[in-house]
């Protein structure tokens, strides 16, 4: 396992070169598991290459073997408890509240709501995904607009193991066909980046030793074109997915996310369902290829 970086060195990095800005996780010890920390970071990566005129391209990508392997739930740095400046809307802190109104207060910011304004940045914004994209790490490639993906990438959200229809930022139905969706869900396997691709996840496989530079001459690709037009585009195609229904069908699902939370509180050990990192590992081993 690759070492976590040193207290000093960020959990994100940005850097560009020309026309691009390629915005990296950096907590490859721990897959890149985001916790607040790595998704204010990304916010300010995010933020700094919006507004940077030399940017016209952003690249999303993780450092190590993995691009993510989703939420923190039991790293040494999770920090559910710490409390950010928000900036994804204006509902009040989670810190210092209870029950249900607490989850709501911090996923509704961190999770939901980050994902939505990452999603409208309005220049180009690709993934490069290796290894474990799983759970909310699929929530990072999808909020990208191009997915390029490895040989040896997987994708899954294996939560409906703790009770929870999905995650937060529930696209599922729109990146993938809903009976596939289902398989996803209902199953908790993973989908080869070769099956991402065949029903349109993904829009390149490449060899692991190609990504980068495949990521990086596809941003140069789409560098290419005026930026104003660029956005218009993006614009254009998030708007056709919301009147798809991809707006109102997130806030209902996420309504239902929160409904089994407040379940498993009631009912099992806590929110989680029971299911720490450990159990999950365990379950996702009878999981397909």
């Amino acid at each position: 396992m690759p070492p976590d970086p040193p207290p000093d060195e960020p959990v994100v990095r940005y850097e560009r070169a020309g026309p691009v800005a390629t915005v990296t996780m950096n907590r490859p010890a721990y897959r890149n598991a985001q916790n607040s920390a790595m998704t204010y970071a990304l916010d300010d990566a995010f933020a700094a290459a919006a507004a940077d005129d030399a940017v016209k391209v952003v690249v999303l990508a993780g450092a190590g073997d993995h691009f993510s392997a989703g939420h923190d739930i039991g790293s040494p740095g999770r920090d559910a408890h710490v409390s950010f400046e928000r900036r994804a809307g204006l509902w009040w802190d989670h810190v210092g509240r209870a029950g249900a109104e607490a989850r709501f207060a911090r996923e509704s910011e961190v999770y939901l709501g980050m994902c939505r304004r990452w999603r409208e940045m309005p220049k180009p914004l690709l993934a490069a995904v290796q290894g474990a994209c799983v759970a909310g790490g699929l929530m990072l490639a999808w909020v990208c607009d191009l997915v390029v993906a490895s040989e040896d990438a997987f994708f899954a959200d294996p939560v409906v193991r703790m009770g929870v229809p999905g995650v937060e930022y529930f696209a599922h139905p729109w990146v993938m066909p809903p009976r596939v969706a289902r398989e996803l869900l209902y199953t908790g396997d993973r989908m080869s980046a070769r099956r991402a691709y065949e029903v349109g996840m993904v829009n390149r496989v490449v060899p692991r030793a190609d990504l980068a530079a495949e990521t990086a001459a596809l941003a140069l690709r789409v560098a290419r074109m005026p930026r104003m037009g660029l956005a218009l585009a993006k614009r254009a195609v998030n708007q056709a997915e919301d009147l798809q229904g991809l707006h109102g069908g997130l806030d209902a699902a996420f309504a239902l996310h929160h409904l089994a939370h407040a379940h498993n509180a009631e009912t099992c050990a806590d929110p989680l369902g029971g299911m720490d990192v450990q159990a999950m590992k365990e379950e996702g081993r009878e999981g397909g290829p």
